[in-house]
């Protein structure tokens, strides 16, 4: 499959290896961190810097921690996510729901809804990726930031062709390209952790 907004893509970019249900994939809790101390740090040092104190926030593809500055408040952090385990054991979360965004991207969220969104080390799992960020874009205030922070981690068999088949670098200029063509402007690309004594972390943000 691919998206008709990227034809500069193969047919079979947005494959995966694994084909079964996702949802059957992500029902076993995962408590863990999926980037090292280090990256964890350096991205809620980041969020500290760029989200809105006392914003309303949208936590997409989201576990049982957000990595958001803890003496920080916001009015309120929604967080999207494939297990009620995980999103249940996230403090940070004023409301959570569970949605495949590969079989439904369409979010229940009125417009302007939200002063950010965060999507940390998921979006090489999206296989309909400009239409989630598209509706990423209806639901953000003018002026807000998307942040899309990943690494070189991942569970192959459910991250899309096109993500495996790049490194870092590629990924983002691919994860530019879906901002870009989504809507997006003002994008800035931070590399939080340079991986060389732990996990890369890099962090591209745009603005709706």
């Amino acid at each position: 499959m691919t998206d008709e907004a990227l034809p500069e893509l193969p047919l079979s970019a947005f494959d995966k290896l694994d084909t079964g249900d996702d949802l059957m994939f992500y029902a076993p809790p995962r408590l863990v961190t999926h980037i090292d101390d280090t990256a964890t740090a350096a991205l809620t040092e980041f969020y500290r810097s760029v989200l809105p104190a006392g914003g309303r926030l949208i936590d997409l593809m989201s576990s049982w921690v957000s990595h958001l500055p803890p003496e920080q408040a916001y009015a309120g952090v929604v967080g999207h996510g494939m297990n009620s385990t995980e999103l249940s054991a996230n403090p940070r979360l004023s409301h959570w729901f569970i949605q495949n965004l590969n079989e439904d991207p369409a979010l229940i969220f009125d417009d302007d809804a939200f002063e950010a969104a965060l999507c940390c080390v998921g979006v090489q799992y999206l296989q309909q990726p400009l239409s989630v960020f598209k509706e990423v874009r209806r639901i953000l205030a003018p002026g807000a930031p998307f942040i899309v922070s990943f690494s070189n981690r991942c569970f192959p068999t459910k991250a899309v062709a096109v993500w495996r088949a790049l490194e870092l670098r590629g990924h983002v200029a691919l994860v530019k390209l879906y901002l870009e063509r989504s809507g997006f402007g003002h994008l800035t690309v931070d590399v939080l952790a340079d991986g060389r004594s732990g996990d890369p972390l890099v962090a591209v943000t745009g603005r709706a």
